[in-house]
């Protein structure tokens, strides 16, 4: 039995495909109407199918999430066709993998801003109108490389890593309204984005990858999905400014 979201309007950036796409995907299960933000249009639109073809309720719209002028055009869009925004998850991001000598201004600008200023805007954008009806969630998709480095990653990283500080400050800020901020860190889940990764382009490192867990396997987006569903339930309602960790046992730290 799935948990009722009752018709509550949830941004989700970044679901034309991967994770966002199976997020978008289980939220509307649970009766939530789905606005997809991506800057790929095609993707946020088959997106959208998908969740319509199943019997649920999405917009697509294209839009970069990085940017305040296209935010607050997107929102206004979903305002008008799906009504209030009361659930967000901020899933846009990039992951590149550069190493740290080789990181100049111009790429660690553009991590930042998709990753980290982005995630800002797009909360400042929706959060009035939680705080409107007293009551909201906000989940920050942030990565396991917060919990345990990553070498080729200082970038990413860092930018993730600001997330969760953002995360725990919203807890505080915005708790009294009935709003809850939380994060997920992913371990490494089955994505476009992982496959496209160099580090994986050797036949089987993924499976390989996966092998080596204690779980035994790769991740997949449904197990984010999973997690995010229940953030963003009424059952968790006493739950925030935690880090929910779906990584198969790749780290089991108490951060």
């Amino acid at each position: 039995m799935t948990r009722s979201l009752n018709g509550r309007c949830a941004v989700i950036t970044g679901a034309g495909s991967g994770m966002g796409r199976s997020m978008a995907l289980r939220l509307a299960e649970d009766d939530a109407r789905i606005a997809i933000w991506d800057i790929n249009g095609e993707g946020a639109e088959e997106t959208a199918k998908m969740v319509r073809d199943a019997g649920g309720t999405a917009i697509a719209i294209k839009a970069d999430c990085s940017d305040r002028a296209q935010i607050r055009a997107a929102a206004e869009q979903t305002r008008q066709e799906l009504g209030p925004i009361l659930i967000l998850v901020n899933n846009a991001g990039i992951a590149p993998f550069t190493p740290f000598l080789d990181i100049d201004e111009d790429l660690l600008d553009k991590v930042v801003d998709i990753n980290f200023k982005g995630p800002f805007y797009v909360t400042q954008v929706c959060v009035p109108d939680m705080i409107e009806a007293k009551w909201g969630r906000i989940i920050n998709i942030t990565s396991s490389s917060v919990q345990s480095g990553s070498a080729l990653q200082t970038h990413y990283t860092s930018s993730k890593g600001a997330l969760l500080g953002f995360t725990k400050c919203l807890a505080m800020a915005l708790g009294e309204h009935g709003i809850t901020a939380n994060m997920i860190p992913p371990g490494s889940i089955d994505t476009p984005m992982l496959r496209g990764a160099e580090i994986m382009q050797r036949e089987g490192a993924v499976e390989a990858y996966g092998a080596a867990l204690p779980v035994g396997r790769i991740g997949q987006g449904e197990d984010i999905a999973g997690a995010a569903a229940y953030l963003a339930s009424d059952e968790a309602g006493y739950i925030t400014g935690q880090t929910i960790s779906v990584n198969g046992g790749r780290y089991m730290g108490s951060a």
